[in-house]
């Protein structure tokens, strides 16, 4: 075991925590002052509820022992065997904290989600749904990529979740915001962020965990660390620059919502790629996540599903493109453990990469789908139209955010 290393992973971990209850205060700026608290928890919720179903079956089920490359089976329910001496994915660090690391990265995804769904969703659906998405979605395309199941075996690179957790929640996201429906007065009436300050904070608290994020994702202190690291800064710049330019052009004004959008769409895109492209090729991927990100946000609008704070624009294609893109830029002169793209000669790498992204598309919708409609013949899903204009803070949590 290696002292420098478990620092640095537990250090990582401790960043990607932080990344939830700053991703609460993201969406929670982004939504109308009567739902700012019911989004915050939404996210903040996840980090008790995700933990549990983690340490009783979650862990075991997303990195325990392989069945048929689907998913793992039931050997390590309740971390049975999961203790401090290295383990099987790290034989530097102890194996509860890479369970600890990789649990932080299980509860952000389906707190992502929250975004599709806000301001309409009543409390207790939420709650079921995520314990049944966590089972039923997550923890088996994280088998897929990271514990050993078909994609890994494959040859699918996927350094930090840009197909396991950004596309997945984004495909679960499109299929909420269709079964559950628009927000009352959607495209008919002005909906508005009420706290943009709120929402940069959030950002920037997203910014700084996206490097435990990327660069714990080596599982080391070492130089493909320092890669991701990198990588992780100049690509979300890039997108930052990219989103705020493509916006002027278009509307006339740079506005601080684009440039923190950017800035996401950009930590979404370098994700899968952070550890196995070269910086060049990291600003590449952020300039063109900025672009088609805004793009994808102004498409919705002609589209006409409400996907209230952009899950399916920034998540879902910045998603897609960063798990292209290392089909791309990939080379095995930045990190011998990966594998050379299309641009470096290996057509097949490409092909790989975009096998996963469609099974992920596909497995996560239809089954998101499926339990939503589950939730909402059990419990039914939204609020009604009186709570919903009321407002879910004080409907469902019987507060306010905000006192004249």
């Amino acid at each position: 075991m290696n002292t420098g290393d478990t620092a640095f992973m537990m250090l990582a971990t401790v960043l990607v925590m932080f990344m939830t209850p700053g991703l609460g205060l993201f969406y929670g700026g982004l939504v109308r002052a009567k739902n700012v608290l019911s989004t915050i928890l939404q996210s903040f919720c996840c980090l008790g509820l995700v933990s549990l179903v983690w340490v009783f079956y979650g862990y075991s089920m997303a990195f325990g022992p392989d069945v048929a490359g689907f998913v793992g089976n039931l050997d390590w329910v309740f971390l049975k065997g999961v203790g401090i001496a290295p383990g099987p994915y790290s034989d530097t660090i102890p194996d509860l904290v890479f369970c600890a690391f990789q649990l932080m990265f299980a509860i952000i995804t389906p707190a992502l989600i929250t975004g599709a769904y806000a301001e309409r969703i009543k409390f207790t659906s939420y709650m079921l749904f995520t314990v049944l998405w966590v089972t039923f979605v997550y923890f088996p395309i994280c088998h897929w990529v990271w514990g050993g199941g078909w994609l890994g075996s494959l040859g699918a690179l996927d350094f930090a979740g840009g197909t396991v957790i950004h596309i997945n929640s984004a495909c679960a996201a499109l299929a909420a915001a269709l079964v559950i429906g628009k927000r009352r007065g959607y495209g008919r009436e002005p909906i508005h962020p009420h706290n943009l300050p709120m929402t940069v904070l959030g950002g920037a608290i997203l910014w700084v965990g996206w490097f435990g994020f990327n660069a714990g994702s080596a599982l080391a202190a070492d130089g493909i660390a320092a890669l991701a690291l990198f990588n992780t800064q100049v690509a979300t710049g890039a997108a930052l620059l990219a989103w705020m330019v493509a916006e002027w052009m278009k509307q006339g004004k740079p506005t601080t919502l684009g440039a923190v959008s950017g800035a996401v769409a950009g930590l979404v895109a370098i994700t899968p790629a952070a550890g196995f492209v070269g910086p060049v090729p990291a600003i590449i991927i952020g300039l063109v996540a900025g672009v088609v990100c805004y793009l994808a946000v102004l498409l919705k609008g002609k589209l006409g599903y409400d996907d209230a704070l952009d899950v399916v624009g920034i998540h879902g294609v910045g998603g897609v493109w960063g798990a292209l893109a290392t089909g791309l830029f990939a080379s095995t002169a930045w990190n011998s453990g990966g594998a050379d793209g299309l641009f470096y000669g290996n057509f097949h790498q490409f092909v790989i990469q975009a096998i996963g992204v469609g099974a992920s598309i596909g497995y996560s919708f239809v089954v998101s789908f499926v339990i939503l409609k589950v939730v909402d013949i059990l419990l039914g899903l939204r609020v009604s139209e009186e709570e919903e204009v009321q407002g879910l803070d004080i409907t469902q949590h019987s507060e306010i955010g905000y006192t004249n």
